[in-house]
């Protein structure tokens, strides 16, 4: 195995394993309190588990895949991919946050360097600038749900 397969499969699994936090701190909770808001700025849970969702989809499919896949955010509302309807469940935006993962690690297993540069905006870096900004970006909310989990029922830890 090269020095590069090693960088990109230990940086996978990094972010995959903080991906199985972010699932794991709903698991047990009705989705009332996984909709509770702890703070002032209303996040919640489940708000969360959703916004890193359409997260997965902008790094991986849009930049990295360089592709157009929809979001729910438009210029008059650019939070919306942390409201959660009222019609959608835990088992609902787990299953979308899931589903965004696989792709992502799909558009990753394809890409053949680490060091290729991507551009989005006026902004540029290398895949692997991305792929630490995803670790960094799902370490931080999991640390917010670690947070508002506890606030929440007095549950705390990184998985069973």
């Amino acid at each position: 195995m090269s020095e590069y397969q090693t960088g990109k499969a230990a940086l996978g699994k990094v972010l995959d394993d903080y991906r199985r936090i972010i699932v794991w701190k709903l698991d047990g909770l009705s989705r009332e309190d996984a909709l509770r808001p702890a703070v002032p700025s209303g996040t919640n849970l489940l708000g969360i588990v959703k916004h890193l969702a359409y997260v997965e989809r902008w790094w991986f499919q849009a930049v990295l895949g360089q592709g157009d896949p929809e979001f729910p955010w438009t210029e008059d509302d650019p939070d919306a991919d942390w409201r959660v309807t009222a019609d959608e469940t835990i088992a609902d935006i787990v299953a979308l946050y899931n589903a965004e993962c696989t792709v992502s690690r799909e558009v990753l297993a394809d890409l053949d360097s680490l060091d290729r540069e991507f551009t989005w905006g006026s902004r540029s870096g290398t895949a692997r600038d991305i792929l630490l900004h995803m670790i960094e970006e799902v370490a931080r909310h999991a640390g917010h749900m670690d947070i508002i989990r506890e606030l929440t029922d007095g549950a705390t830890g990184w998985g069973p």
